[in-house]
Parts: C-alpha cells; sequence; structure tokens
C-alpha cells in the first residue's frame, strides 16, 4: 500500500492517490530522469580492471556489500532523514542532515556523482515537479543537496510515502550499479537480471534496516570500494565518470 493515511476514504480516492504517488516514484527513479546516472558506476569500473569483479557471483557478492555495509546503507538512511525533518518543516534539522551527508562521501569522484545527480533532480523537480514549500526547503540548507537528500525533500514535499519512495531508490541505485556493470565485464541482459534477483532479499533489508536507524548508527565498511572509487580518479581508460 503507497497511502498512509489514515482519514476514510472511498476506493476510487484510494486508487487515485496510490496512483499519483506511484506514478511519481516511476518517474522520478526511472533511468529516463535526466539526472545523468547512467555516467556513474560509483567505481566499480576500477574494481573490474582490477579483477574484484568479473562475472555475476562477484558482482552479486560486491554490490551486497555496497548495500548493507557501504553507500547503499548510508544513503538509505540520509534519505529517510531527510524525508522525515521536510515532512516536519524542521529545516535547522535538514541543513544539519544535508552537510552530514555530504561529508559522508568518500572521495573526490563520488562526491562529483552524489552532488550532481542530487542538483539535477532538484532543478528538474523545481521545473516539472513543483511543490509548495520545496524551494524553501532548499533554501535552509548550507550546502548543496546529495542525491539521496534531494529524493527524500522531494518525496516529502509530494507526500509520497517514505517506505516506497526508499524502495524504490535503492531498487534505482542497485539497478544503476548494475548497468554499469553489464558494459564493463560485460554481462548480457539475463545474467544482469539474475543478479538483480539476488539482491531482492538485500535491498529489502537495507531498506527496513534505514528506516528504523539513527544518525548514530551510520558507518561504512566497505574499504576495498572506497579505494576503488579513489583510485578510478586515475585510472588510464575509463568509460564512467566515477
Amino acid at each position: 500500500m503507497l497511502t498512509t493515511t489514515n482519514e476514510p476514504a472511498s476506493a476510487g480516492d484510494l486508487a487515485e492517490r496510490e496512483a499519483a504517488a506511484l506514478y511519481r516514484l516511476m518517474t522520478w527513479l526511472s533511468p529516463a530522469f535526466p539526472v545523468g546516472g547512467f555516467s556513474y558506476s560509483s567505481g566499480i569500473e576500477w574494481a573490474v580492471e582490477a579483477g574484484d569483479v568479473a562475472d555475476t557471483v562477484t558482482l552479486a557478492d560486491w554490490l551486497d556489500a555496497m548495500l548493507g555495509d557501504g553507500p547503499g546503507f548510508c544513503d538509505a538512511t540520509f534519505l529517510v532523514h531527510a524525508y522525515r525533518a521536510a515532512g516536519a518543516d524542521e529545516t535547522a534539522a535538514l541543513s544539519d542532515i544535508a552537510e552530514l551527508a555530504a561529508a559522508f562521501v568518500p572521495s573526490r569522484e563520488r562526491q562529483l556523482e552524489t552532488t550532481s545527480q542530487g542538483r539535477a533532480f532538484i532543478e528538474i523537480a523545481r521545473a516539472a515537479w513543483d511543490a509548495e514549500g520545496l524551494d524553501a526547503m532548499v533554501a535552509a540548507c548550507r550546502t548543496p543537496l546529495v542525491y539521496p537528500v534531494a529524493v527524500g525533500v522531494v518525496a516529502a514535499q509530494h507526500g509520497v510515502p517514505l517506505a516506497p519512495t526508499l524502495h524504490a531508490f535503492l531498487h534505482a541505485l542497485v539497478s544503476n550499479w548494475i548497468s554499469a556493470a553489464s558494459r564493463l565485464i560485460p554481462l548480457g541482459q539475463t545474467d544482469s537480471q539474475r543478479v538483480l534477483v539476488k539482491l531482492e532479499a538485500a535491498v529489502a533489508a537495507t531498506a527496513n534496516r534505514a528506516l528504523n536507524a539513527t544518525l548514530d548508527e551510520l558507518g561504512s565498511a566497505t574499504f576495498r570500494a572506497d579505494l576503488a572509487s579513489l583510485r578510478h580518479e586515475t585510472q588510464y581508460t575509463r568509460l564512467f565518470r566515477s
């Protein structure tokens, strides 16, 4: 169920609100939404060159770690807290969350990736999917919004429920990682889908954990992935920007 309201509603009204929320999520987190996600690999390009990622098994293991112990969990947690702060109109808290999220990125290229996508997401939302209060929320932040914070703020301002927003965000994140890997290893379309299937439980577990996590619980243990994003900066040949 996409709605969370306890107000009485007819079946038609309920379906309309759910359809509107689903339509927005499918649009915002689609590969066709122009935030430039296709141009980033989050360090996977270096991992492939180094031989850490070479097939469906090693790719699934790498992405499972990134989801549960690295940027997947961290980004999901920042999205949750940004959404709640924006939904409660707590601009000071949102500003602190945005600043912490920007400082949490481990490398220059990952910083470029998440801030560029965050900026594009906000700009497109303002131009095509504007919502009352969105400008005030963005203006209250002292730093450019990283991608998960931007998604959380926009979803909150549109009244799209948090849980499906978070699941859709993580699905899009994993899909983009797999898409990058499919061009680098390379993988066929069927093998790419097999990896996505293997990560279904990890996505759900990461989302559920992030929904209940405090900011004090944030942390990353994917040192090899962090090194990959650092070493990608000096990689001799590159298809991706990170």
